[in-house]
């Protein structure tokens, strides 16, 4: 438990790239992975780094359980007064309650430990009153609390630590719950001849092994009549789970535990389990064995735990490409396909054929290029929608599509901005028609809108418009006409990109949003390398 610098350091770099991991898509996982990244922040937060930087720190217990197993009754007995409303509906479930010795009062007063809650006293009690737990409950700010007691019963250097309930139908609780067990130096597991074969409890046990954790388990409020038979079966699952050499303590049904646990249990019915932890507190060697062995086993257990988070940040990653890959195939298809429809000269077609059949004794040139634009629109709209559509369809099989929000599509600001990029390209066309016109040594010049218009027809109108060419040369001349159609051909091209590509983008910009990058992954494999160097 030497505080090496070169340790603490690596810790805290480990930390900061954990925290600065993100996992926004829903993928099978990452619910786990979640909970393990938050399991880390608390054990690296409120236990290791702290107990590095403060290896002298009073050793903290922490007493967890189920909903009703005694944990605030067994605080308050190992106190020898209530410090902790008791019950299955008891008002201070939100807020934890510590309790230590006068002389430790700032070793956690400070932020040292659970930055993130604030610290709630109570005024002063004499040991006979009882304190107004509702009142501190009242209190509670927002963000959460800590509430601490000092109580001259319990030994200098101990602190017990009772968490909300690990199965509390509020999740804020649950998740509390596991944070400050997390952040233990002994893991007090408390459960009842009724619930011991419960999974919730047992999802706690386990992961106590896991991290090879300071483990006592209290077997409560078990009928006297059953008491061997009980004992016997509980110690049978622990030694099948592998923890069969965990301490294991046993209370008996009393009075005083029924009707709530409002009451004190007897002195001799807690005497034990209080005699094991002032020895771990007394004396030397079991306190660093119960210490090193908790601290040693979180962070051993980074060595499996880091990996599998960077395989979380991989999957996102792995996701959110996969994902934007849907959206850039879908529009890079539809503009191969826009380009086939261009050549094909669909665009010509409906009120634009008639406009041209009819041009230019039944219909003006505006007339003739406000029928191609729109045309010209329509056939674009339709290219988005269908990459949309496509977009839609293949994501429904796409793990963490439903954390994403498809902005932009297709809608009347959409075809708005179609609207608008179309009407540019006309506008250059013309503006690059009357250029032209201008430029000719003619004795009467063509009308610029009518040499635009017919640039556009022989651009959009394929094979059917292969007249509009014609009388484009004989107006402004074969090298005039070339000259023409490529530069519109050229603006067409460009505007029809900048529209898909500008969709396109605002189809992605949500996920550009999730922020998911590659990064994360081996900042996480390698600060856990670095940790394991200096180790």
């Amino acid at each position: 438990m030497d505080a090496r610098p070169q340790l603490i350091d690596a810790l805290t770099a480990l930390r900061d790239r954990v925290a600065a991991v993100r996992l926004p898509l829903t993928l099978p996982g990452t619910p786990r992975a979640r909970q393990a990244r938050t399991e880390l922040l608390a054990q690296l937060d409120d236990y290791l780094v702290p107990r590095l930087k403060t290896p002298g720190a009073p050793l903290l217990a922490v007493v967890g359980g189920s909903t009703g197993a005694g944990k605030s009754t067994l605080v308050n007995s190992l106190v020898g007064r209530r410090v902790s409303a008791a019950g299955v509906l008891r008002p201070t479930t939100r807020t934890p309650v510590l309790v230590c010795h006068p002389d430790d009062h700032h070793w956690f007063a400070d932020l040292r430990v659970f930055p993130q809650l604030t610290r709630v006293w109570l005024p002063q009690q004499e040991d006979t009153e009882e304190p107004d737990h509702e009142s501190a409950s009242d209190a509670v700010p927002d963000g959460g609390a800590l509430r601490i007691e000092k109580a001259p019963s319990l030994p200098r250097g101990l602190a017990l630590l009772d968490a909300p309930d690990i199965d509390s139908l509020v999740v804020e609780n649950r998740l509390l719950a596991g944070e400050l067990i997390c952040a233990a130096d002994v893991w007090i597991m408390v459960t009842t001849a009724s619930r011991y074969a419960d999974a919730v409890p047992w999802h706690l046990l386990r992961t106590a092994k896991e991290y090879d954790a300071t483990l006592v388990t209290v077997l409560d409020r078990v009928p006297h009549q059953v008491i061997g038979d009980v004992s016997r079966q509980y110690a049978a699952l622990l030694t099948k789970a592998g923890l069969g050499d965990v301490p294991r303590f046993t209370i008996p049904e009393l009075p005083e535990s029924a009707g709530g646990g409002s009451g004190l249990l007897p002195t001799t019915a807690v005497a034990p389990l209080f005699a094991w932890l002032a020895h771990r507190v007394h004396d030397p060697a079991a306190r660093q064995q119960a210490i090193g062995r908790t601290a040693t086993g979180v962070i051993n257990s980074l060595k499996a735990r880091m990996p599998e988070l960077a395989a979380a940040v991989a999957g996102q990653y792995a996701a959110a490409v996969r994902l934007m890959g849907v959206v850039e195939e879908a529009y890079g298809r539809e503009r191969e396909r826009l380009n086939r429809e261009l050549k094909a000269g669909s665009v010509l077609a409906g009120d634009a054929r008639t406009r041209w059949r009819g041009f230019p004794r039944d219909s003006s040139a505006a007339e003739l290029l406000d029928a191609l634009v729109g045309s010209l629109c329509a056939l674009v709209q339709c290219a988005v929608a269908a990459a949309d559509e496509h977009v839609q369809e293949a994501w429904r099989t796409e793990p963490g599509a439903q954390n994403v929000v498809l902005e932009g599509r297709l809608d009347l600001e959409a075809a708005e901005r179609i609207g608008i990029a179309v009407r540019r390209w006309r506008r250059e066309l013309e503006e690059h028609a009357d250029e032209e016109v201008r430029g000719l040594d003619l004795p009467s010049a063509p009308d610029a809108e009518t040499v635009a218009a017919l640039v556009a027809t022989a651009l959009l109108g394929g094979r059917r418009a292969k007249a509009a060419g014609e009388q484009l040369a004989e107006r402004i001349g074969a090298q005039g006409a070339l000259r023409l159609r490529d530069k519109g051909g050229e603006l067409l091209a460009t505007s029809i990109d900048e529209v898909l590509n500008s969709e396109r983008d605002r189809r992605l910009a949500p996920l550009d949003a999730l922020d998911v990058s590659p990064e994360p992954q081996a900042e996480l494999i390698a600060a856990l390398s670095v940790l394991q160097k200096v180790r």
